[in-house]
């Protein structure tokens, strides 16, 4: 069973089983050459980005059946989409993911392109269909999120709540590390937000990207002294020595 003949390889194998499990433990997808970047759906639209092993045909598979969200499964259909007529393995996985996934979207773009017969363009166009896709969902995310602030202000949801919908939101939006950022430091600097809330958000620390966790040790670092302020940096200090402890006895 050699590579030329099925398209697949051993890092193609061993990069959908980190997929497999990250899905399980609901853990975003990361981009292999750079671990503390998320996976964006347009990752997978640009052809001029290595994916290393998420650049075949099994792992494009599993992320287009098995991820919870439309915008990243249609963007790894459209990567997939040209590789379906390289062997029959690769169109046979192609129309599995057509019937396994749970999004409408998936199966329309399956669609569309097996019925061209892999045609180049009914693939052009799928990309450009997706393209669109991805912008007008995070837009949708991102007027979800501003409803579950503006929820939180008047009361209506609780602390908790909101703390859990934000991550859920920004996750499933693809939401850019330099935005989640702002909007982290900005909750967490707010004299209006509840302390509860700042501290809840603070619970999520270890859940955020790298470059998230350091611009928030960096702003309080450099925000004035308060009572509030304080109270963050020390439980701040107790999570980071925690996620430490952790580090080293695994």
């Amino acid at each position: 069973m050699s590579d030329k003949l099925f398209g697949l390889t051993e890092e193609g194998v061993k990069t959908a089983l980190d997929i497999k499990t990250r899905y399980k433990k609901r853990e975003p997808l990361v981009v292999p050459s750079d671990g503390d970047k998320f996976l964006a759906p347009e990752n997978f639209l640009n052809s001029t980005i290595d994916l290393g092993g998420l650049e075949d045909p099994l792992p494009l598979a599993l992320v287009s059946a098995r991820d919870p969200e439309a915008p990243m499964a249609l963007a790894a259909v459209a990567r997939l989409s040209p590789l379906g007529r390289k062997t029959r393995l690769i169109s046979g996985m192609f129309e599995i993911v057509g019937d396994i996934t749970k999004h409408e979207a998936v199966k329309n773009a399956i669609s569309l392109v097996t019925e061209s017969a892999f045609d180049p363009n009914a693939i052009a166009k799928l990309r450009r269909e997706t393209s669109r896709f991805i912008v007008r969902t995070r837009a949708e995310y991102t007027t979800a999120l501003r409803q579950n602030l503006h929820n939180l202000m008047d009361g209506s949801v609780s602390p908790r709540y909101f703390v859990q919908e934000f991550f859920q939101l920004t996750e499933a939006g693809n939401m850019r590390n330099d935005i989640r950022k702002k909007l982290v430091i900005s909750l967490l600097m707010s004299e209006t937000v509840r302390p509860s809330v700042k501290f809840l958000m603070l619970e999520n620390f270890h859940e955020m990207p790298a470059p998230v966790q350091t611009a928030i040790i960096q702003a309080l670092l450099r925000a004035d002294s308060s009572r509030h302020v304080d109270l963050m940096k020390e439980e701040l200090r107790w999570i980071v020595a925690q996620g430490v402890e952790y580090s080293r006895a695994h």
